[in-house]
């Protein structure tokens, strides 16, 4: 039988969302709450207010019975065992992260603590947010006998965070007393000991009944470093392949060749060593300069960290400079877009490389046309349709009579494009692909001049005339 623990996650947004359909897929009864009215009422109506995969699977075979959304914090907290803080920590201005959010949420816990409750960090924070939400409620008046505080970080991907949280590389939990321990280890049971991957409906992934997932208990504090450190290392692999990328493309090497080689030495791995235009969303960026201001107000010198950062905007520069120099002049060029998104399967546009290339080309004064299979609407609110810049419905409608393509982000769809009817869309058959979804020889032999990222362009010797009837 299955040990139900009740479970209050506080925040429905990209983590507490999937965290709360997650709990209850393993088979706990979970309250998600939200102070946003309006969010409330579209989850609890069947709507899914962001884009995940198989998220909408778990919310509708859960929505009223294992998980239930609400705006009553008070109610929630009072009736749960767990609580899980998942709201935002954005970026302050000096790198730091904003933690007013989770001091808010802390405070309002502390009015409706009425027996033995363990609170648990879900969102991105630094170093000793454990101490601080300790005692923030004991300033409160929560007898410390009521309470626990640990650490259990998220390690999602979005566009696979769902499969992520059920088939997870590690479990990370951060706790001070072995009665905090043991109901998180309830709580993740299914999990660790295999019976969720044996059962009927189980969702597929890497772990199996045989091989389940791994629980590692550490302190909070070490637990809250792994977190900042595992993504700054991997935003440090990115940039890393990047920097390769711009000297392999000096030298006329393949980085698509090099990366191979690298990924294929067990001790480096294939993964984060694809060269483009860099990293961006909601993690990496905030979380690498987190990780930085923690490492100075410690007294530690991470400069590293900073070279991560500027490698990776420097990627940007590079690959509008690769549009201008394909095309000499930008004034009144059409381009077309293809990707929004940071990355493919997502409709994620915070801290978008794409967003930032077409804002700068239409600064520069050329015309675009953008498409993206999710993220449109979202990025009306930052790009807004004008004059110089309009939303496509679809691929080619966006190439139609395009002096370029530009690919900004990796989804499947722009990697299986049919290229003979792209190149009858086109005025001029130039790709400009900024996450080397394609071969240089194949779009070579189907009459494009390619440009990449950390390879040889590839020019046509004749690149033909601009199509009759376009303007």
């Amino acid at each position: 039988m299955q040990d139900q623990v009740s479970i209050c996650v506080i925040g429905s947004g990209y983590v507490g969302l999937v965290a709360a359909a997650c709990f209850a897929e393993m088979g706990h009864r979970v309250l998600c709450v939200d102070n946003d009215e309006a969010r409330v009422k579209t989850l609890r109506e069947g709507g899914v207010p962001i884009y995940e995969d198989h998220l909408p699977e778990l919310l509708a075979r859960h929505r009223g019975g294992g998980v239930e959304f609400t705006t009553d914090l008070g109610g929630a907290v009072e009736a749960s065992e767990a609580i899980f803080i998942a709201v935002g920590t954005p970026q302050g201005d000096a790198g730091a992260a904003d933690l007013s959010f989770v001091e808010a949420v802390v405070s309002e816990i502390a009015r409706h603590i009425n027996n033995y409750k363990v609170i648990v960090e879900k969102s991105t924070v630094p170093v000793y947010t454990n101490e601080w939400i300790q005692r923030v409620l004991r300033r409160h008046g929560v007898d410390p006998q009521n309470f626990d505080v640990v650490s259990n970080p998220e390690f999602l991907r979005e566009g696979t965070a769902v499969i992520d949280f059920m088939h997870p590389d590690r479990i990370v939990v951060g706790a001070g007393t072995e009665r905090a321990a043991n109901l998180v280890r309830r709580i993740y049971e299914p999990l660790v000991g295999g019976s969720y991957y044996g059962q009927p409906g189980a969702l597929p992934g890497a772990l199996s009944a045989a091989r389940p997932a791994k629980l590692l208990i550490t302190s909070a504090q070490s637990s809250e470093l792994i977190k900042h450190a595992s993504n700054a290392f991997l935003a440090l692999k990115i940039s890393f392949i990047n920097a390769v990328a711009n000297l392999a493309e000096a030298v006329d090497a393949d980085i698509e060749d090099i990366a191979a080689g690298l990924g294929l030495d067990r001790r480096i791995g294939p993964g984060f060593l694809h060269a483009g235009l860099g990293y961006g969303g909601s993690c990496f960026p905030k979380d690498v300069a987190a990780f930085h201001w923690v490492a100075q107000q410690r007294g530690v010198n991470f400069e590293l960290l900073q070279e991560v950062r500027k490698i990776n905007e420097k990627q940007k520069d590079i690959f509008f400079n690769k549009v201008l120099s394909a095309l000499w002049t930008l004034p009144g060029k059409r381009l077309a877009a293809l990707g929004l998104a940071f990355k493919g399967n997502t409709d994620d546009i915070r801290e978008s490389p794409a967003i930032e290339i077409i804002k700068r080309l239409l600064e520069a004064g050329a015309m675009v046309a953008a498409y993206d299979p999710a993220a449109m609407e979202r990025a009306k609110s930052v790009l807004p349709p004008s004059a110089k810049l309009r939303y496509a419905a679809g691929v080619y409608e966006a190439a139609k009579g395009a002096d370029a393509v530009l690919i900004l982000t990796d989804w499947k769809e722009f990697a299986e494009i049919d290229l003979v009817r792209l190149n009858d869309a086109v005025r001029f058959p130039i790709v400009i692909d900024g996450r080397n979804l394609y071969k240089p020889q194949q779009m070579l032999d189907h009459g494009f001049t390619y440009v990449s990222v950390g390879r040889p362009a590839s020019y046509q010797a004749q690149q033909g005339k601009p199509r009759s009837g376009v303007l």
